[in-house]
């Protein structure tokens, strides 16, 4: 399984301190965002690599990050042992940026490319792809989603309970069987059929690859990850993994500076 970090976004909400600088490498304490979850992703073993996709602008804070430098070259001494690619999607404005699903699709065809279909993985289907939105705190190991796919054997999209109408409106809400089989999803329904909201974290396994490498040309949003998962419902069985613990979405200064004093270290 690949694990595809999705990071080509301008972070605008962010005012100066993106301005100029990645979102996913901003500090919280001596780690960055993006470091405390690759900790987690790199030591589950059925992940094989890591691909980043950032954008132009931003490329080289990746490729010049203290933390990625060492594991783009090989060093021995690497926190991560698995292999990272960082992708440059071309772009250099918010104006221009391709979406997260034509950044995803870069990102299979940078896979495709080099003939990693061929290997084995995912229930023995070959790679599958753990795709991630960068700019999250989690208190839950991401195995324990790739072990709920190895179970259901379907693609797989996670979610939680939220109580709160404005932030179903706000974001992607599921309905869903006993079973945890997803029966279907909007996006920022003025009206939520659930209270089963959808985090940015997804699991597409190699059998459902031909229906995302076609959705763009198909009608699928290419802005926002969920417009994936959306169409994806619609055209294979999925299942939702409900989270075991919670999460901390930084989409505001106050909420960076608010994950410094909350879980920065000392």
């Amino acid at each position: 399984m690949i694990n595809i970090v999705i990071a080509a976004g301008y972070a605008t909400r962010l005012g100066e301190l993106t301005k100029n600088f990645p979102k996913p490498l901003l500090k919280i304490g001596e780690s960055t965002i993006l470091s405390r979850m690759l900790d987690d992703i790199d030591a589950i073993p059925e992940i094989t690599e890591h691909v980043i996709v950032t954008n132009h602008k931003f490329a080289k804070f990746f490729e010049e990050d203290p933390l990625l430098s060492p594991c783009l070259a090989g060093s021995p001494d690497r926190r991560w042992k698995k292999p990272i690619t960082i992708l440059d999607d071309g772009t250099s404005t918010n104006e221009t940026r391709l979406g997260a699903v034509n950044d995803l699709l870069l990102a299979i065809d940078y896979i495709d490319k080099k003939s990693s279909l061929n290997r084995e993985d995912l229930g023995g289907s070959g790679p599958s792809l753990l795709v991630v939105a960068a700019d999250n705190l989690l208190f839950f190991s991401f195995q324990e989603f790739v072990d709920f796919a190895l179970e259901k054997q379907t693609s797989c999209i996670m979610c939680h309970e939220q109580p709160s109408i404005e932030k179903l409106q706000r974001t992607g809400v599921v309905e869903l069987d006993e079973n945890w089989r997803v029966l279907g999803m909007e996006e920022k329904p003025q009206v939520p059929k659930s209270h089963w909201a959808v985090p940015p974290f997804y699991i597409y396994l190699q059998k459902d690859l031909d229906l995302v490498r076609h959705s763009v040309e198909n009608g699928c949003g290419k802005d926002a990850p969920g417009n994936l998962a959306h169409y994806m419902v619609e055209h294979t069985v999925m299942h939702a993994w409900p989270m075991s613990a919670g999460r901390f979405d930084i989409g505001s200064l106050d909420t960076y500076y608010e994950a410094v004093e909350r879980f920065g270290e000392r």
